[in-house]
């Protein structure tokens, strides 16, 4: 290994080698791309621009959908521009700068998941005690400790990864610098490694997810204990579009990195992540707002008020 030359950039293989085909799946990721990042800037500029929703809820759906814009940004468009190219090489500085945001800001949605379902959990059970206990400094406590936890989890593995020797091959087997692909290729022993991954994905994400259970079992509890069929419907609408996304989120993660050894199944891990990285976050604005009536009603006056200043026609 001593005589081996240093691996400077890896190949990422990426879907296919058709060339229709990457000119097609660029278009596809393209609108898909544009579509999320407007998605999420809607669902931010929505919620920030009318003190009717400057609730918890909505300060925890401004970080997540923050947190989408990133996650999808540190893979896509390097996904776009291999595509568009023809050309697969990503530098080794690239490479780990585009591991460790990806897993950052994907550890940081686990956390804040987990911390919307408590925040639900707090509204439904505890409606009195609402507004004290999930006041500004508490929102804002949470939603830094999932920020910082991410941030904390991922420094570790990261910097281990970049210590690890490279020195060919050099070929990833994926769309972007994966965890299983790139251990893969390091050119000394990392089982130490993909046991620290493991316990870190079963904290992060085994950990957060029963916060959730937790939280949206006893949610359930108290919904069927409420007599009115209109107070439960109501009651059930405020939590079922983070079900929806918990529910894809959390599966598309699990299957891919719930395991010991990330070193079999990178084809179907390939198709897995797609969802995790392109659909999950087109999905997410949409089934936040499709199902909320008060953000529909903001976002009218909006248009409204928007469509006034074009005509030129001054409010009453």
């Amino acid at each position: 290994m001593m005589n081996s030359t240093m691996v400077r950039e890896f190949i990422l293989m990426g879907f296919t080698n058709n060339r229709k085909l990457q000119i097609l799946l660029f278009l596809l990721l393209t609108g898909t791309y544009l579509l999320t990042l407007s998605g999420n800037v809607v669902i931010i500029v929505v919620t920030l621009s009318d003190h009717r929703l400057n609730t918890p809820m909505y300060f925890f759906l401004r970080n997540f959908a923050l947190l989408e814009i990133g996650f999808t940004t540190s893979i896509i468009p390097k996904a776009m521009a291999n595509l568009a190219t023809g050309q697969r090489t990503i530098s080794t500085a690239g490479c780990f700068t585009q591991f460790f945001s990806y897993f950052v800001l994907g550890t940081t949605e686990f956390f804040l998941l987990a911390v919307m379902s408590f925040d639900r959990y707090v509204a439904i059970c505890h409606p009195l005690r609402y507004a004290t206990i999930m006041n500004s400094s508490i929102c804002s406590l949470l939603a830094g400790f999932s920020w910082a936890g991410g941030f904390l989890l991922i420094l570790g593995p990261t910097i281990a990864l970049t210590q690890m020797p490279f020195c060919g091959p050099n070929t990833i087997n994926h769309f972007f610098c994966d965890n299983g692909p790139l251990l893969k290729l390091a050119c000394r022993d990392t089982s130490f490694l993909e046991l620290m991954d493991f316990f870190i994905a079963i904290l992060s994400l085994v950990g957060t997810l029963a916060v959730t259970v937790v939280s949206y079992a006893n949610i359930i509890s108290n919904i069927m204990r409420i007599q009115s069929a209109q107070e439960r419907q109501k009651a059930l609408s405020t939590c079922s579009s983070h079900i929806i996304v918990v529910s894809l989120f959390y599966g598309s993660c699990i299957f891919v990195y719930l395991r010991p050894s990330q070193s079999e199944g990178v084809d179907f891990n390939k198709g897995v992540s797609i969802i995790a990285t392109v659909v999950t976050p087109l999905l997410n604005p949409f089934i936040y707002t499709l199902r909320n009536k008060q953000v529909h009603q903001v976002f009218r006056e909006i248009q409204k008020k928007v469509f006034k200043e074009l005509e030129g026609c001054p409010e009453a």
